[in-house]
């Protein structure tokens, strides 16, 4: 297709500058649509793209502004536009998106080193055209193989986008979008399409339970499954309780390693009053290194943190330290508060794991069956567990820590996996502070987003407020699916973060209908606009509807 015929002939350039051009139109009757050959074309009009004429290089724009000259805005009114013989003489501005070689139409450059001059021709583009571009944008000419699929159609004309996958997710991705903008949609489209056109395994984080009706492997943490509080570290347990007091987070971790070395048969019980000290530290020294997955009795925590509260004698024996015990006093109660909550209980496998699974084990059983190429999703439901003591951060921490240490041993080479982790900003940016400035931070996530790419571990977050994701872990994400944003922090989140992500476009955010999102990424050179097409299986993302009162009832 030559993109240069008379027959698409809009106008002529009349300003360039390194961001954009502006285009005069010798028609007003030109910025309608029009078909030619069977094609349709979009003409002139804001958010449409054109193809302006160079020597060298043509360029690829996009229309974000028209007015009329001021002597002809005067002429303006209903008689006047409704009449075939009236003429207006527009102009237009236009962002300079990408160029392409004159010769090879389809090869394009990422960057624009030379632009066109003041009387250039411009050009309508075809739906046909701009699918070429799209398909292109991604590809390595070193691969021998590229995977694509159907995301949806630009919003501006019929173009179908075909996007490559590597592309996509290569360097990771994220899905923004205010409640109702079709986030949840699009995360279950993005799924569907690695499910069926990749080798590729997927394991979701799904907070709410919306995606419980999507095919695919599921279990449901406190309800069919459990986590394992042996596999947590005393750090966590210290974020578990929201202990940030040195002296109470040292009297925590005692205890836990006291309980440790009872159920080691190292100890005998836990009490320390009387025992010497020295001897109590070599036995620590001797076994710390089986403390990492020990199980221990949980239910006797908030008695050994009582046992824990002594200090050091004149004999090098301990003694009782009712001052450490008043400070200790408040953690005693957590733990209690702790131990009887049912729902936390039947998360860490506490009371009734025998029915269960445990997660981790379940995770391990999904990445390492290879026979059962149907069951690429692994679903991972948070629906039926409490918010109290920060217990889900703490299990998707743990998740990411496992994901990141297999990774680390090469294990996704030749099966890459996503991981998927809906509304994210429940997750990251997780923190615990102490009382000497220190801080504990639930970083596994964010380290997964620094250098997992290599090692064939993808993440795909979905969040509602961008603004809740470090900043770190955001800048690291190659691929931003922006549904409607209102909230200005959000937007400069999304602009700061994403290289692409230019005023002109980030301005139509507000502006955008359900399904419809801006893709921007390092591996697509401009950004597109697009209506995402609806996922075969949906999630059950509804929103309750008020009904008419009956009184009838009453």
């Amino acid at each position: 297709m030559n993109p240069f015929s008379h027959n698409y002939f809009l106008g002529y350039i009349n300003e360039v500058t390194p961001q954009y051009v502006k285009v005069h139109f010798p028609s007003s009757s030109l910025l309608g649509k029009f078909h030619h050959e069977g094609v349709n074309y979009t003409g002139g009009n804001v958010g449409n793209f054109i193809i302006v004429e160079g020597e060298e290089y043509g360029f690829l724009a996009r229309i974000t502004e028209l007015n009329l000259p001021d002597s002809e805005r005067k002429e303006i009114n209903e008689k006047a536009i409704q009449q075939d013989t009236t003429i207006f003489h527009p102009s237009g501005k236009a962002e300079l998106l990408l160029s392409f070689n004159v010769f090879e139409p389809n090869k394009t450059q990422k960057t624009i080193s030379k632009y066109p001059c003041i009387g250039a021709k411009v050009y309508a583009c075809s739906d046909a055209q701009i699918a070429s571009y799209v398909e292109e944008f991604g590809k390595k000419d070193f691969e021998d193989e590229n995977v694509y699929a159907e995301l949806g159609k630009l919003t501006s004309n019929d173009a179908i986008c075909n996007i490559s996958l590597n592309a996509l997710f290569g360097r990771h991705c994220v899905v923004v979008g205010t409640t109702g903008g079709g986030k949840s949609w699009t995360v279950a489209k993005l799924m569907e399409v690695v499910t069926q056109n990749t080798n590729g395994k997927i394991i979701l984080i799904d907070a709410t339970g919306e995606y419980s009706g999507i095919p695919s492997k599921s279990c449901s943490v406190g309800h069919d499954a459990y986590f394992s509080f042996k596999e947590l570290t005393n750090s966590e347990f210290c974020f578990l309780f929201r202990e940030h007091s040195p002296n109470t987070a040292n009297a925590l971790c005692e205890a836990i390693n006291t309980l440790k070395l009872i159920q080691l048969k190292k100890l005998e019980n836990g009490t320390k009053l009387g025992k010497n000290i020295a001897d109590i530290n070599r036995i620590v020294a001797d076994n710390v290194q089986y403390f990492s997955g020990c199980e221990f009795d949980i239910n006797q925590l908030s008695i050994q943190v009582k046992n824990e509260c002594v200090k050091q004698g004149s004999r090098g024996t301990y003694e009782e330290d009712n001052f450490k015990l008043g400070y200790c006093s408040h953690l005693i109660s957590r733990i209690n508060m702790f131990l009887q909550n049912p729902v936390i209980k039947n998360a860490l496998g506490i009371d009734n794991k025998n029915s269960k699974i445990e997660v981790l084990e379940k995770i391990r059983q999904f990445l390492d069956n290879d026979s059962d190429c149907t069951d690429t999703i692994l679903r991972i439901g948070f629906e039926k567990l409490s918010y109290d003591f920060a217990i889900r951060e703490i299990i998707v921490d743990f998740i990411a820590s496992y994901l990141l240490r297999r990774s680390r041993n090469e294990s996704f080479k030749e099966t890459p996996v996503m991981f998927f982790i809906d509304e994210a900003h429940q997750f990251l940016n997780k923190r615990i502070s102490a009382d000497d400035d220190s801080s504990f931070y639930l970083q596994n996530i964010d380290s997964i987003a620094k250098e997992t790419r290599k090692y064939g571990l993808f993440l795909c977050l979905a969040t509602q407020m961008p603004r809740d994701i470090p900043i770190g872990t955001l800048s690291q994400m190659g691929t931003f699916i922006v549904h409607r944003l209102i909230n200005e922090q959000d937007k400069r989140s999304v602009e700061n973060a994403a290289s692409s992500a230019n005023r002109n476009v980030l301005q139509f955010l507000p502006i955008l209908g359900e399904g419809e999102a801006l893709l921007v990424g390092v591996d697509f050179p401009m950004p597109l606009m697009l209506k995402i097409d609806a996922p075969i299986n949906k999630p059950n993302s509804s929103t309750p509807r008020l009904k008419k009162r009956n009184d009838f009832n009453l």
